[in-house]
């Protein structure tokens, strides 16, 4: 069996035992302990087996399936989504730096969550902050594309020059609706754009779990795409590939995946950005088990860094894009002064 192989395996067994291993740690840690036998025994029993570990008290069974387990599995879906989106991100641009961010959609999301908290929209009920920030990303998404598209074909630094332009007015916008806004309007705005899993429910994760699917199974079929256009484009035109259609669908499905996964718990940075370099530096280039493993490691990292939230001050619950940013920004640091010194200085 050839080494990278092994190494393909042992890394995919090492992260799911971590998965599973954090799952039923997120799950029974909390103001109200749950031992690991009686979280297994409570799935067990969900799905039809008998089993001697299932909790007998009603009060942990509606802790965990009405608190714990929503948030367990929104904490899986954002992560896989957020750090698939800057794989594909990473794909499209052949840029190591490029995450969800560059194309507007975090900061189109965090305005229109904005919008509607400040002007206290009410239209669609509790869903209303996530359908306007799902809208304000895909809006931020298609003014960058938009603007970027030039005879026939889209222009990768115009892109990220009107990204960069499009998140500058977002901030101001954002920043002047927090100013408007009385202190009830802002305080919720701050934590949205910390990000926060508190709350989450299970006709939430259906959703987030409906598109996100759809839209991850989506792009791991175009990874063979994604190797093909890693040679340029125009190699990859001569090898088949639509160039100007892949990075039009590859955009919309990016905005698909982040719009999808901030709508209900609010910017969660460096997630699309740290992910992809790590299952990159530790199995390989190859799109398709990049794409596969980001979503695995995604997932893994996000549900861990929930647990810390929930767990490192007592009595309190941080917001968890604090713990991403602390671990991702350095990271990219880093990342940034590797680069530099391949590169045998700035380009």
């Amino acid at each position: 069996m050839p080494s990278l192989t092994r190494r393909r395996i042992a890394v995919t067994v090492v992260t799911g035992t971590l998965l599973v291993a954090g799952v039923i740690l997120s799950a029974g840690l909390g103001q109200l302990p749950i031992g690991p036998a009686e979280v297994v025994g409570s799935v067990l029993r969900a799905v039809g087996i008998a089993n001697p570990w299932a909790p007998a008290e009603q009060l942990i069974e509606q802790t965990l399936w009405q608190i714990r387990f929503p948030r367990v599995v929104m904490s899986l879906l954002v992560g896989a989504l957020l750090a698939a989106a800057g794989a594909v991100m990473q794909a499209i641009f052949a840029n190591p730096l490029a995450e969800p961010g560059v194309v507007g959609v975090s900061s189109g999301a965090a305005l229109g969550a904005a919008a509607a908290i400040t002007l206290g929209t009410t239209a669609l009920g509790g869903w209303s902050t996530a359908a306007c920030a799902f809208a304000g990303g895909l809006a931020a998404t298609l003014v960058v594309y938009a603007t970027a598209r030039a005879q026939r074909r889209t222009e990768s630094i115009t892109l990220i020059l009107t990204g960069i332009a499009v998140n500058a007015f977002a901030g101001a916008a954002l920043a002047l609706l927090m100013f408007v806004g009385d202190a009830a309007s802002r305080e919720q705005i701050v934590f949205w754009q910390l990000g926060w899993m508190n709350g989450s429910r299970w006709s939430e994760v259906a959703l987030v779990a409906l598109v996100g699917v759809a839209s991850a199974a989506a792009v791991v079929a175009l990874a063979r795409q994604y190797d093909l256009l890693s040679l340029g484009d125009r190699t990859a035109v001569h090898l088949g590939v639509r160039v100007e259609r892949l990075r039009i669908v590859s955009i919309v499905l990016v905005a698909l995946l982040t719009g999808v996964a901030v709508a209900f718990v609010g910017i969660v940075a460096f997630v699309g950005l740290v992910v992809p370099h790590i299952v990159r530096m530790l199995l390989g280039p190859s799109n398709r088990t990049l794409l596969l493993m980001s979503l695995l490691v995604g997932g893994t990292v996000l549900v861990y860094a929930d647990l810390l939230a929930r767990t490192l001050v007592p009595s309190a619950d941080l917001p968890i894009g604090i713990l991403t940013s602390l671990v991702g920004g350095p990271f990219f640091y880093w990342l940034i002064r590797r680069n530099r010194r391949r590169a045998g200085g700035w380009a």
